[in-house]
């Protein structure tokens, strides 16, 4: 029996919007799954902005979003140190600090005054990522910190270009230390179920729209989710050649939701 969409996981960047512009369709697309009455949440790898920034932007954007669908990796990282008495030590963008306000932190290379367990908290630094800070990080992960990792995506795509993600100094550190790391951010199975419970279907009747076939389409396939794969954002020609059976492909976000909509 053929089962249909109930629910919707977008991606944000690349499908929703680009860098702050709205992609073509995607106001619209919102609309109308709010009119269909399909639930939708929005699940990113973006840290270099906190959860209000990101929220605002998709409000100026025209996205009607409430702060309840959007997911980010930070504040499921920040809720983890929390949950398990753990002090962070951020590699991270300062853009990023705010979502861990009120959260036992320091920043990577600050001379640490708290005892106990500790994690190194890894996003996308930006300039941040220096051979100080990821030595620093190196020594903490060796004295037998644990390793999360807010996201754990090769590139994103900025105006000039695709640029380095936070997954690559992941796994640098990863080979260095010996270590694996928990995955707070997509292709993480943990972000993903977090998705799922949260919108409250079988995961067979939720369909993720993404544009990248590592860390959306192959991450949200695995734990049972369908999936569209969208010709826009990050999207290489070569990747419609990865993707895996029964997976949708989109030439955008308007043609997915056509689809999806179609077929429920």
């Amino acid at each position: 029996m053929q089962t249909t969409t109930q629910a919707v996981i977008f991606d944000i960047g690349g499908v929703l919007l680009d860098g702050d512009t709205p992609m073509p369709g995607a106001v619209d697309a919102l609309a109308r799954l709010r009119e269909a009455d399909i639930p939708f949440l929005l699940l990113t790898n973006t840290t270099r902005r906190s959860h209000a920034d990101l929220l605002a932007a998709l409000h100026q954007a025209g996205l009607d979003v409430s702060a309840q669908q959007l997911l980010t990796p930070a504040r499921a990282a920040a809720a983890w140190l929390q949950s398990h008495q753990t002090h962070g030590v951020l590699l991270i963008h300062p853009g990023l600090l705010p979502d861990f306000a009120g959260v036992d932190t320091t920043l990577i290379g600050a001379k640490i005054e708290a005892t106990g367990p500790r994690a190194v908290i890894v996003g996308d630094a930006g300039e941040g990522f220096t051979y100080t800070t990821l030595n620093a990080a190196f020594r903490e992960l060796m004295a037998g910190a644990t390793l999360i990792s807010l996201s754990d995506s090769r590139y994103f795509r900025e105006a000039d270009g695709l640029s380095l993600d936070a997954g690559p100094f992941v796994r640098l550190l990863e080979n260095a230390a010996g270590v694996t790391s928990i995955a707070m951010g997509k292709p993480g199975a943990s972000f993903f179920q977090q998705a799922i419970a949260a919108l409250g279907f079988s995961a067979e009747n939720i369909t993720l729209i993404g544009d990248d076939v590592h860390s959306d389409i192959l991450g949200a396939h695995a734990v049972g989710l369908r999936t569209t794969l969208v010709r826009t954002g990050k999207f290489q020609t070569d990747d419609a050649r990865l993707i895996p059976e029964g997976t949708g492909l989109a030439s955008d976000v308007t043609t997915a939701v056509d689809q999806l909509l179609a077929d429920s």
